[in-house]
C-alpha cells in the first residue's frame, strides 16, 4: 500500500507512550517534538483543529474513545498513524492531511456528522493509506485534491490507496479525486450511497478494483460538478441493486507500484462489515 512505501509508515514507535484524557493534554503531546505514541482515553471535547507533529501514532484506548467537537490537521508532516478513534461532530474536517504531508496511515476509525470532510488529503500529500475506516451519518466524506487550479503542486503526488473501507449511508465524496495517478480504491464496501461513489476529476487516474456496491446509482462517475473530467480504470466490481460504473482512459491510469493480494469482490461485504471501524485490531 502507498503508506509502506518511500521509507514506509511507523508511526511514533512503542518506545515512548503518552496517556491523555484531556484537550490540553492532547493538544501538548500531539505538537511535541518527541516521536511517540499518543493513546486518547475517552471521548475529549476540542475546539478547532489540533495540529499534529511528524512521527506519531495516535491510538484509542478501547472502541469508543476519540474526540468530538473539532479535528487533527496534518501540515508539511510526515510518519503519522491515526488509528482507533472515534470523530463526531468536527467543525471543520475531522482529518485534515495537507501541506505536502507523507507517510501517513489512517486506519480501523469510526467518522461520522462533521461539518465539511471526514478525511481530506490535499496540498501534494502523498504515500497515503486510509484502512478499514466505517463512514456514516455524513455528506462529503473524502476529498483527494482540493482545488481545480492547484495541478502544479498536485501533479505527481497524490497517490493513495483506499482499502477495506465501509462507506456506509454517506453522501459523495468515496472519494472526490484530482489529479492523483495512481489513486487505488480497493475491496472497500458501499452500502445505501446518496449521490455517488467514487469520482474521477481533472485528469486524475483512479483504480477502482473489487470493491463492493450495494444500493448505489453511480458506483463510480468521471466529471464531478464543474471539474474537468478524470480518468478511471475498474475491475471486477461487485454490484447489488446497483448502476453501471463510468470509465474514462483507463490505459492512463498509471499502474499500482506496489505488490498486493486482492480479496475477491463477492467476499467484502463480509470481510469489512466485520472488520471496520474502532475496536477491531
Amino acid at each position: 500500500m502507498f503508506a509502506g512505501m518511500n521509507g514506509g509508515t511507523k508511526g511514533g514507535g512503542s518506545s515512548t507512550v503518552v496517556t491523555v484524557n484531556t484537550a490540553a493534554a492532547l493538544k501538548t503531546a500531539l505538537t511535541s517534538a518527541t516521536s511517540q505514541t499518543v493513546k486518547i482515553s475517552g471521548m475529549i471535547a476540542i475546539t478547532g483543529m489540533y495540529s499534529v507533529a511528524s512521527n506519531k501514532t495516535i491510538l484509542g484506548s478501547g472502541a469508543s474513545s476519540g474526540v468530538t467537537g473539532g479535528g487533527f490537521n496534518l501540515s508539511g508532516v510526515t510518519n503519522v498513524i491515526i488509528r482507533n478513534l472515534v470523530f463526531r461532530n468536527a467543525s471543520d474536517d475531522s482529518i485534515n492531511v495537507q501541506s505536502g504531508s507523507t507517510n501517513v496511515w489512517i486506519d480501523h476509525n469510526d467518522l461520522a456528522s462533521g461539518y465539511d470532510g471526514l478525511i481530506d488529503i490535499k496540498r501534494g500529500s502523498d504515500y497515503i493509506t486510509v484502512s478499514w475506516n466505517h463512514l456514516h451519518d455524513h455528506d462529503k466524506s473524502m476529498l483527494l485534491g482540493h482545488d481545480d487550479a492547484n495541478g502544479v503542486q498536485d501533479i505527481g503526488h497524490l497517490r493513495v490507496t483506499y482499502v477495506h473501507n465501509w462507506f456506509d449511508g454517506t453522501n459523495q465524496r468515496h472519494p472526490r479525486v484530482r489529479f492523483g495517478n495512481p489513486v487505488h480504491v480497493l475491496n472497500n464496501y458501499y452500502s445505501n450511497i446518496g449521490s455517488y461513489g467514487v469520482g474521477s476529476a481533472m485528469n486524475a487516474g483512479v483504480y477502482v478494483e473489487r470493491n463492493y456496491f450495494e444500493n448505489v446509482a453511480k458506483p463510480t462517475i468521471t466529471t464531478v460538478a464543474e471539474s474537468d473530467p478524470g480518468n478511471l480504470k475498474i475491475l471486477n466490481n461487485y454490484k447489488v441493486n446497483s448502476g453501471t460504473e463510468q470509465v474514462r482512459n483507463a490505459a492512463s491510469v498509471a499502474a499500482v507500484p506496489y505488490a498486493y493480494t486482492p480479496e475477491a469482490a463477492a467476499g467484502v461485504k463480509a470481510t469489512v462489515v466485520a472488520g471496520s471501524g474502532t475496536g477491531k485490531l
